[in-house]
């Protein structure tokens, strides 16, 4: 560390604070959520934890830490009428609730067995599921195992974004309960931090498109674009002068 001379310039510059703009998520078909329900009562533990304790499940859930299978083995899916079946208690819809909504009422249901202040409820999503395409340096799908997850963060856990992806133009296709919609997104406004596009939501697939110079099958970068351009010339110019003698 030096002494630096302060005429350069501020030591730290700061932007302005962009508050976050986040709306609780609702439930849709296909979603994982977890579960979980304890009791006082040994019996009921067994009965409402079937799912998770079954040794089949817990094996696969063994060979599969880290990827987010677990949840997929151990939670609920909600099947395409937004349901999800729980031992004992039966079919419960949780279609367009919150993870708060869900919880409350499964925990209206758990009453019918026990009294209150004797189980305990634990309802969340498993993980945030997205899909990354296109000029990614690992495009795919992944689950991260986090309550929130930025654009940025997805991005930077697909690898990051390619040389020449447009960064202006990024799509956001997001899922609704009423159906898709894409969203371009430009990473290189400050703004974004302050939107609701910033905190990606469960199934949200990311597409990065390739810049101009990529639809032309050209190089990734100026140089290696000056090379192919000269060499194309320089084919040309032999052919020519081959014909012409």
């Amino acid at each position: 560390m030096q002494e630096l001379d302060k005429s350069t310039g501020p030591l730290v510059e700061t932007s302005k604070k962009y508050p976050y703009q986040t709306e609780e998520y609702l439930l849709q078909v296909n979603d994982i959520v977890e579960i979980n329900i304890k009791t006082t009562d040994d019996k009921l533990n067994l009965v409402f934890g079937a799912v998770s304790n079954d040794p089949q499940n817990q094996a696969a859930a063994a060979g599969n830490q880290g990827s987010g299978d677990a949840f997929f083995m151990n939670g609920y899916t909600l099947d395409d009428e937004g349901n999800v079946e729980i031992p004992l208690i039966g079919k419960m819809k949780l279609l367009g609730l919150t993870t708060e909504s869900a919880k409350e009422l499964v925990e209206k249901e758990v009453s019918r067995f026990i009294n209150q202040g004797e189980f305990f409820v634990r309802v969340r999503l498993g993980g945030i599921r997205f899909s990354a395409l296109g000029e990614f340096n690992r495009s795919g799908k992944y689950t991260i195992l986090q309550n929130r997850v930025t654009i940025f963060e997805a991005i930077a856990y697909a690898g990051d974004l390619s040389r020449v992806a447009k960064r202006d133009e990024v799509l956001l296709v997001r899922q609704y309960p009423d159906g898709s919609q894409i969203h371009k997104i430009n990473l290189l406004d400050q703004e974004l931090l302050g939107s609701e596009y910033y905190f990606l939501k469960p199934n949200d697939m990311i597409y990065a498109e390739p810049m101009k110079v990529r639809e032309i099958g050209a190089g990734n970068t100026l140089v290696e674009t000056l090379t192919l351009l000269t060499t194309s010339i320089t084919a040309i110019a032999l052919i020519l002068t081959l014909v012409n003698n």
